[in-house]
């Protein structure tokens, strides 16, 4: 199964911009979580990062026709003004998680408001890094199922 995650702005930056806020661990460390977690769920994914709007909504496009099953993003600030990332999440019809790595409703009030969250079927917030791998296992969860009532239809 091919899932696709999606960063944002600075996220590339993990381990070097406000460690009060995003933890010690490097974006690398991040990388080699999420390998780990493919490895033990035989699943291929991909990691992509851009600081740029419009390279994030080229992707999200392209995993229309890729063979993506599932993606988890991480806007960045864009979580907070992209209209045009959201409708390209809303633009594909496959399950979709929105994660932050910090509690973004106990930071600055700008923070609380996500207009990429509609458009995607849950958001993970606050549990650092570890949110990542929860998606993961959550989309995991949502495509077996998926696979499984279509078989049973037909």
């Amino acid at each position: 199964m091919k899932l696709l995650i999606i960063n944002g702005p600075n996220i590339n930056f993990l381990g070097i911009r406000e460690k009060e806020v995003y933890g010690k661990q490097d974006y690398n460390y991040l990388l080699t979580s999420i390998q780990k977690k493919a490895n033990e769920t035989d699943c291929n994914i991909e990691v992509f990062q851009s600081n740029h709007e419009g390279a994030i909504i080229d992707r999200i496009q392209d995993a229309y026709g890729d063979g993506t099953k599932g993606i988890i993003i991480n806007p960045g600030a864009f979580t907070h003004y992209s209209y045009a990332i959201r409708d390209a999440l809303a633009s594909v019809s496959m399950p979709k998680i929105e994660v932050h790595i910090s509690n973004v409703y106990r930071r600055d009030e700008f923070r609380h408001t996500s207009v990429t969250a509609a458009s995607c079927d849950g958001q993970i917030a606050g549990l650092g890094l570890q949110g990542y791998l929860l998606a993961i296992d959550a989309l995991l969860h949502d495509c077996k199922e998926s696979c499984n009532n279509k078989s049973k239809q037909m």
